[in-house]
């Protein structure tokens, strides 16, 4: 138990709004179980509570507020509590339970304290009965204990192993985090309830005294997930608009354009005898790994390799992989954009930028923006924007949204297609000396919406895969360049302050600016199954 100096909120903050998207949601088109408002995960009924009632709140050491879900609907209990930074508008969620098939769902036997702060804020972990457990606290205002029906503990049958997310306010030795499944993927059953776990300084974060739910009827994905026709409305609804830079040269494409523009298929041991590939990728090898037998290249002609390089936005189409996350109560759309190339990148050293030879440089480039969407109604959870081989999730409330819809903006990067939620510049490095990736509107754009293909929904039986998808080899040639003699050659022409600061750029460049290295394609990504990064 801890205890600190803290005072409760006086003034108004962002939090004291709730967060609205800018356009209310649609009817989704008929489906089995998607945006039904609850979850079966298996004998516990599970729906996702938004509305909330404030239990306490500071201003002090970066301000946060603790809410209790109210109301909770009628059957229902409350299964934890969520809190939030004051510094956004209220935009969360927190998971209640029904107990549909008995005995999912006890009482605490008891409460043990694990926090007051100020004399005014309690955190209580549930003390549950044999075979349950704890996935939430309850939060009162007094010292009192709350009562053993304030919330439920869940049978273990139905429970998983947590990790800490976010952190969400430090202070005085305490630390808040959010929560969520420690296994995740397209295939993970855990289950993130919203909730948040709190940890002393020196705490061992790998045994916390927390669970999260898991989804007992995995198998039965049908049961939550959208059909194709409300993937399609989900798309229409919430796709981005791709702003490309001023000065953007090398545009997205459509697989179909790439391979019928004269890009050919090699194979280890008689790279002088390439085939052109087929317009689907139809004669592309299948499966097996990047075992470096086969690569694409473009074509051989050099005026038609630099026509092929800048891609074809007017043509362009974008590829949609469609998978269940945290148990199958979200669905992520990862929305995968192709460049037929990446141009080098530029270095900013102070006020000078200064162009960097052939780092950064690849034929082949496969960038992607993911949406996360809630199954329980539809709504748009988070957005990740992927950023040279890492990335960003950015809560709705800081999207850019457009003309007044559901629809938001993302910036691909100058030369490197890393995509970022606002205009202006991203420094990799410091913002003395590191990698510029710049962002910028222009009248060059692409709306999602307009052209797009579902690639891949592996729950659905209707979503076929192109057999381009399956290729597993790099979607460009690999020539390795020394980045030492790119920096050495740099430094020969540079003044000498300016050459020794070049030489800094070995120790912050990615592994992927390391060699003209043709990317592989999406299904290869750890992405493909896994959790964003």
């Amino acid at each position: 138990m801890g205890n600190f100096n803290s005072s409760n909120a006086t003034q108004a903050s962002p939090i004291d709004t709730t967060f609205k998207l800018p356009s209310p949601l649609p009817s989704w088109p008929p489906g089995e179980g998607f945006a039904s408002g609850k979850i079966d995960l298996g004998g516990l009924e599970v729906c996702q509570i938004t509305s909330f009632k404030k239990i306490w709140s500071t201003s002090e050491d970066g301000s946060i507020t603790f809410f209790e879900p109210s109301p909770i609907p009628d059957g229902f209990s409350m299964l934890g509590c969520y809190c939030q930074s004051n510094n956004t508008q209220l935009f969360g969620w927190v998971l209640a339970g029904k107990d549909v098939s008995g005995g999912t769902l006890a009482n605490p036997i008891d409460y043990t304290l694990v926090w007051n702060i100020k004399d005014s804020c309690y955190i209580w972990l549930p003390t549950p009965p044999e075979g349950y457990k704890s996935v939430g606290y309850a939060i009162t205002t007094s010292q009192e204990k709350p009562s053993l029906d304030k919330i439920r503990c869940v049978r273990v049958d139905l429970t998983d192993q947590p990790e800490t997310d976010t952190l969400l306010w430090s202070s005085s030795g305490l630390n808040v985090y959010g929560l969520r499944p420690k296994v995740r993927g397209r295939l993970a059953q855990g289950v993130s309830l919203g909730t948040f776990i709190v940890a002393k300084d020196g705490d061992d974060l790998s045994a916390l005294s927390l669970s999260c739910l898991k989804n007992n009827n995995f198998q039965n994905l049908t049961s939550s997930m959208p059909n194709l026709a409300q993937i399609d409305a989900l798309i229409q609804e919430y796709s981005p608009r791709f702003y490309f830079h001023p000065k953007e040269t090398h545009f997205i494409a459509s697989t179909t354009w790439y391979f019928t523009n004269g890009v050919q298929l090699y194979h280890a041991g008689e790279e002088s005898n390439p085939v052109l590939v087929e317009p689907t990728g139809s004669n592309l090898p299948q499966g097996g790994s990047n075992d470096g037998t086969y690569w694409l290249d473009l074509p051989i002609d050099e005026t038609e390799k630099e026509r092929v390089k800048k891609g074809d936005l007017q043509s362009a189409e974008v590829y949609i992989h469609v998978k269940p996350m945290y148990g199958a109560t979200f669905t992520d759309l990862a929305i995968w954009v192709f460049y037929p190339f990446n141009a080098p990148s530029t270095a900013k050293f102070g006020l000078v930028d200064i162009p960097l030879g052939r780092i950064g440089e690849h034929i082949g480039d496969w960038e992607h923006v993911t949406l996360r969407i809630s199954n329980f109604d539809g709504s748009l959870y988070r957005v990740y924007f992927a950023q040279h081989s890492t990335g960003t999730w950015v809560d709705p409330t800081s999207l850019e949204f457009l003309d007044a819809s559901n629809k938001f903006a993302a910036y691909p990067s100058l030369n490197g297609h890393a995509t970022y939620p606002a205009e202006g510049l991203v420094m990799q490095g410091t913002d003395i000396i590191g990698i510029r990736n710049d962002t910028g509107k222009s009248d060059k754009f692409f709306n999602v919406h307009d052209n797009y293909l579902v690639m891949a929904a592996e729950y659905l039986t209707n979503v076929i895969e192109p057999p381009w998808v399956n290729f597993a080899r790099k979607w460009g040639p690999k020539i390795t360049y020394e980045v030492g003699v790119e920096i050495a050659n740099l430094q020969s022409v540079l003044p000498g302050v300016m050459g020794t600061a070049v030489g800094t750029l070995a120790d912050i460049l990615p592994g992927e600016f390391y060699s003209e290295d043709g990317p592989t394609g999406p299904k290869v990504k750890v992405d493909w199954d896994g959790d964003e990064r």
